[in-house]
């Protein structure tokens, strides 16, 4: 696949204005996302990505267009187990219900730019070490099992942990102890604080930096394509804060989302690493020749994952309403 710059530009260009139209339109004036207004969001996202799919075979071919379609159902969907602990963040730190789209638009931003690098060195691996696909596929099958684990042994009860990189900020900044507006940062007897909001959206990008540990190796499973697998992600991510409205306490009903990402996962997983055999370089195995092995192509891999997520939900929904009490709780300690 051979993408001109132009399209790079143009496509990063075309990202901007529509996160700039988001902000203008969206937080002009900050108030609480209602579920109608997040739904026309979500659509409209949607459809752009589908554009941009479409866009893409006839400009390729069906083939690479099936993969960014791949490559965006899975990230969208994984992204969707965030948004959970997403939800633990906002009700942690108490951020008013009217600045929560802000905090989700910044940090989202700032996941988008360090995915982005990400994603150039997972590519620059790729290019010169093809053996990378068996640790990945390793990687993500270890990823699935842990996830299904997890959920297994899993209290009603979750909580939200800082990490390294909020630990850091508190210790380079003080922070006030009470939201200021949509302030990021306040004097006070003329010394600068950070406030809240600031850590809030730190954490939502930081623990969404943490998730693309497994979804970025996950598309590369779908897809070499950096330009494809940047795309995916980057469309996942912008419609991703309509949808935290839009899902609201339906998330708290998906209790088999976890099992679902953990079979995709795994079969991804399982996937990378028959076509590392496939195209195996390895002396010690097979004398550096390839294996003949069956793969799975892209159009089976999107029928299984659209598979999964459908039974996953439908469980789901019907888990809960035969047992109310199956629901995920979300902690409240700060």
């Amino acid at each position: 696949m051979n993408v001109p710059a132009w399209l790079w530009i143009a496509t990063i260009a075309g990202l901007l204005v529509l996160l700039a139209v988001d902000l203008v339109i969206v937080d002009r004036k900050p108030h609480e996302v209602t579920i109608g207004e997040a739904a026309r969001w979500v659509v409209f996202y949607v459809a752009i990505a589908g554009l941009f799919g479409v866009g893409l075979w006839l400009l390729f071919g069906s083939q690479y267009s099936t993969e960014f379609f791949a490559g965006y159902i899975t990230e969208y969907s994984l992204s969707v187990d965030n948004l959970f602990i997403f939800l633990i963040i906002m009700t942690t730190f108490k951020v008013p219900a009217i600045h929560q789209h802000k905090v989700l638009l910044i940090g989202i931003l700032l996941a988008l730019v360090m995915r982005g690098g990400f994603i150039a060195a997972g590519a620059a691996l790729i290019s010169q070490f093809s053996w990378v696909f068996y640790i990945f596929g390793a990687f993500l099958i270890y990823t699935g099992w842990q996830l299904a684990r997890e959920n297994h042994d899993n209290d009603d009860e979750e909580e939200f942990k800082e990490n390294i990189m909020l630990r850091l900020v508190r210790k380079v900044f003080p922070v006030t102890d009470d939201f200021h507006g949509a302030n990021s940062f306040i004097k006070i007897d003329g010394k600068r604080y950070v406030t809240p909001m600031f850590i809030v959206m730190v954490a939502i990008g930081s623990t969404d930096l943490l998730f693309a540990l497994d979804s970025i190796p996950a598309i590369f499973g779908l897809t070499k394509e950096p330009f494809l697998v940047f795309t995916a992600n980057a469309f996942a991510l912008m419609g991703l804060r309509q949808l935290y409205f839009l899902l609201g306490g339906l998330l708290s009903k998906l209790v088999y989302l976890s099992v679902g990402l953990s079979v995709i996962l795994g079969f991804i997983g399982v996937k990378l690493i028959l076509e590392a055999l496939h195209t195996n370089q390895l002396s010690f195995l097979n004398d550096g020749q390839p294996l003949h092995v069956p793969t799975i192509g892209i159009e089976v891999s999107l029928s299984v994952i659209i598979g999964v997520l459908a039974i996953t939900t439908i469980a789901s929904l019907l888990k809960v309403k035969r047992d109310p009490e199956a629901q995920k709780h979300v902690g409240s300690n700060a």
